[in-house]
């Protein structure tokens, strides 16, 4: 008869000892083991329940308590404001309630969780002494004050999550008292405040940049027409080329109108009066003074560079540059105007939902699911580990 003793996990069997038989004294059979030694020695005790009890005794007993400030907000433009219509009404039905600043939002979220936002709250509130109080536990405690392993701790302490669909920032704040909760949730809310501003100022200004610059050009325009125009009549001596222009054609016109009179009469005295009548001569002298006042007029307003005409065409040129300039300088200031108009209605602003409370129940750390989740997870990997083992035993047999 083989007897064998009993086998427990990863022990392997005894080899088989093939027993002595004497007819004196006969070998007794070894005594079984005990229970709890077995318990002890399985390695399901050491790997699943030793940390699961570990856990148990620090979540019950040494655990702080964690105190939860939430608060909400959105980010909004004043182009945002609602509108009466079919599309926005099929879009609503949907469920496509998006703002136009979800851009924004994200990035007031990226913000929330960036190394910026730590070290700004860090120099008003002093988050070393916030986290790594005394009467915090040894484990949940905040222990570095260098700024990477603040900013780790700092996003395992906060969270910041965007819903899309309807454009609200949730802001969680974790501490070991509802007060200091309370102050780092207001102070991230009033840097997020002040960054939305600044995008918001600075977007504003990216869009006036252009539309004032385009007014400086018209204007600086507008002065050298100007200055152009006036430096051509003190040249010229002539305050208005162009009425000098017109009243010279009216006194042509008027010597003309006196010239053909004349002749008129001529022809009409020449019928009836004698060639030597004094008459005829004086008149034929007053013909041939007015077609010399006419050459006259005529070489004074035409010559060369000086003449009325070139200085007609100088002076209508600078007043079609000025006309020009003074056009531009009008559509400037009207594009500045819809620009500013423009960027006011796109201004951004952080609007908030719900203000940061003041907690009164812990709700953090989550004891029964977080000692569950650790057993569950232990039991799962001894599992794996347990099948890889038997498996290569097999293999080795």
């Amino acid at each position: 008869m083989k007897l064998s003793p009993p086998t427990i996990a990863f022990e392997a069997p005894a080899p088989e000892v093939e027993p002595t038989w004497s007819e004196a004294a006969p070998i007794p059979p070894p005594k079984p083991k005990s229970r709890l030694k077995r318990f002890l020695r399985h390695p399901f005790t050491w790997w699943v329940l030793a940390p699961t009890l570990l856990a148990i005794v620090y979540f019950y007993g040494f655990a702080s308590p964690q105190y939860v400030s939430e608060a909400r907000f959105v980010v909004r433009s004043r182009a945002d404001a609602p509108q009466l219509s079919l599309g926005n009404m099929i879009s609503a039905a949907v469920g496509g309630g998006g703002t136009s600043a979800s851009g924004e939002a994200y990035s007031v979220r990226d913000f929330l969780t960036s190394h910026d936002a730590v070290m700004r709250t860090h120099e008003q509130l002093d988050l070393t002494r916030i986290w790594g109080r005394e009467d915090a536990d040894i484990i949940a405690r905040l222990w570095n004050d260098d700024p990477e392993r603040m900013t780790k701790y700092f996003n395992s302490m906060v969270s910041v999550s965007f819903d899309s669909s309807t454009g609200v920032v949730l802001l969680r704040v974790r501490s070991f008292s509802p007060e200091d909760s309370k102050a780092i949730a207001d102070t991230l809310l009033r840097l997020s405040e002040q960054l939305i501003n600044s995008l918001s100022s600075r977007a504003r200004e990216d869009a006036l940049r252009i539309a004032r610059h385009e007014v400086g050009v018209a204007e600086r325009r507008v002065l050298d027409s100007r200055d152009a125009l006036t430096r051509f009549r003190e040249q010229q001596h002539e305050l208005d080329s162009a009425g000098a222009a017109q009243a010279a054609m009216q006194t042509m016109g008027q010597l003309e109108g006196t010239l053909t009179a004349a002749r008129a009469e001529l022809r009409e005295r020449e019928a009836f009066m004698r060639p030597d009548n004094v008459a005829l001569q004086t008149t034929r002298n007053r013909i041939a003074a007015l077609e010399h006042q006419i050459t006259a007029e005529r070489a004074r307003h035409t010559q060369g560079g000086t003449g009325l005409s070139q200085q007609l065409a100088g002076f209508e040129r600078l007043m079609l540059e000025r006309e020009f300039a003074d056009r531009q300088l009008a559509s400037a200031t009207a594009s500045l105007e819809t620009a500013r108009m423009e960027a006011q209605r796109q201004q951004m602003y952080l609007a908030r939902v719900v203000e940061p409370n003041l907690a009164v129940h812990p709700l953090y750390p989550r004891k029964l699911i977080s000692v569950a989740s650790i057993f569950l997870g232990l039991c799962v990997a001894f599992g794996i580990g347990w099948l890889l083992v038997t498996g290569m035993r097999e293999h080795a047999v």
